[in-house]
């Protein structure tokens, strides 16, 4: 796919601004606090995933205003496409002009891959970050995944809550077997289908580590689950009895302490923990190659090019990394933020944006 044109008012820090696109590179640069990683945010939130930046709706609207909208153009299924998203007490979504239930549809048209500074922690952070990463390049794939995702979260909250009645009410343990039940299933599903992600994006992932380290050093992945059945049976079975025998301890601590939000990806160089033991360096490729190979896979699943988002990361890669990436994406249209564009001017040609106060000064 490909973005031509984004127009943004009332968004962030920005009042009124309308970009038309280069096919292949874009830089937004500028001064921090601009307007930079609005710009790329806006681009993002058309994946109908949440922000990158974890901020309410209400915090998208400008400061004293009650309304923003967002709108793009893009070429995808070979056809120009509109999609507009206005964000007010409620956000609406509205895909060529007609509305649509939520901004989720548009994942059916709409892919991107985005590259943040907080990635760079997706190795040395803890299992919150990489379960995140993983549901987050599923639900483009997969939409109804994210419907797993939310049912899971609602049921997970009820289980919870009840338990803090359940030591002096035991006349609601009926509520309990349901909210388990349901729980066993979806977290079935999501187990599952992380597990199939994880296949496709271990293989991709070992091709380009292997590239970014000229062959010296190999990557592996592997989920570390709640429960190793491979049988969608057995595997909820064994969830649910897991759900009944941990009552106790649950009831003890208001929480639930098993099912696939506990679970962890184990990321190994040379077959050994690169969290734990990685080097600096060690841990940059392996989070480059974890990016690069998500957009591979959503290629290869939806047939559509994602675009490529980096928002201020080539500042944190040496000259080789970013020469490896720039490398990489060539064919793909990206989008890059940063203070200064000369070094990547340098090694790529395209068009740059400077932005300053939430306004375009200049394109070239």
């Amino acid at each position: 796919m490909i973005v031509h044109s984004l127009t943004l008012k009332n968004f962030r820090n920005i009042e009124d601004i309308s970009l038309i696109f280069d096919d292949a590179v874009n830089i937004i640069y500028g001064e921090n606090a601009q307007g930079k990683t609005n710009i790329l945010e806006a681009l993002w939130l058309f994946t109908g995933m949440k922000s990158f930046r974890a901020s309410k709706d209400s915090e998208q609207i400008r400061f004293g205003q009650n309304r923003a909208d967002i709108q793009v153009s893009f070429l995808a299924a070979q056809a120009n496409q509109k999609a507009s998203i206005v964000f007010e007490e409620k956000k609406s979504a509205y895909f060529n002009e007609i509305k649509q239930s939520s901004v989720s549809e548009f994942s059916n048209f709409y892919h991107a891959v985005i590259f943040s500074p907080e990635h760079l922690t997706l190795v040395k952070g803890g299992p919150k970050e990489r379960r995140q990463f993983c549901d987050n390049a599923l639900c483009q794939i997969k939409p109804r995944f994210g419907e797993y995702l939310s049912k899971y979260k609602k049921n997970f909250v009820q289980r919870n809550a009840v338990l803090k009645d359940y030591k002096t009410n035991s006349s609601i343990e009926m509520m309990l077997d349901i909210f388990e039940e349901n729980l066993a299933h979806l977290g079935t599903q999501i187990i599952l289908q992380r597990k199939k992600y994880l296949q496709a994006l271990a293989a991709q992932t070992k091709q380009i580590y292997a590239g970014i380290s000229s062959g010296k050093e190999e990557i592996s992945l592997s989920y570390i689950a709640s429960f190793e059945s491979e049988d969608e049976k057995a595997l909820e079975n064994d969830f649910l009895k897991a759900l009944k025998k941990s009552r106790n301890e649950d009831m003890q601590t208001l929480s639930t302490s098993v099912g696939p939000h506990r679970d962890d990806i184990e990321i190994c160089i040379n077959g050994i923990s690169a969290r734990k033991f990685g080097s600096q360096g060690q841990q940059r490729s392996a989070v480059l190659a974890l990016k690069l190979a998500e957009a591979n896979v959503l290629k290869e699943k939806t047939g559509e090019q994602p675009i490529a988002l980096l928002d201020d990361v080539m500042s944190e890669l040496d000259e080789a990394r970013q020469d490896y990436i720039l490398h990489h994406i060539d064919g793909w249209q990206v989008f890059i933020s940063c203070c200064d564009p000369a070094t990547i001017l340098k090694l790529k040609k395209g068009k740059a944006f400077q932005i300053r106060q939430g306004k375009l000064i200049c394109d070239t």
